[in-house]
């Protein structure tokens, strides 16, 4: 499905943690997250750790969607 929107014209960024997963779909843009069951959080730290996870894993993404993509990138994001 990712490769359909893609081929419309709609950029689309993949957030995942199984990146082999999301390389074998075909995403050209794929942000890696942090776990299944919390894929943009971390319930074993406070509010303010978790809020600053997932504003700099939401700002990679949007970066990622303004980055024109020809082929699979996946985006560095801090661990």
């Amino acid at each position: 499905m990712v490769k359909e929107f893609e081929r419309a014209g709609f950029p689309i960024v993949q957030m995942a943690n199984l990146i082999p997963v999301a390389k074998s779909i075909g995403s050209n843009r794929i942000v890696p997250t942090i776990s299944i069951p919390y894929p943009l959080g971390d319930p074993g730290t406070d509010k303010e750790q978790q809020w600053k996870l997932r504003y700099h894993r939401v700002g990679v993404a949007l970066e990622a969607l303004t980055t024109d993509a020809k082929e699979q990138t996946v985006f560095k994001v801090k661990i």
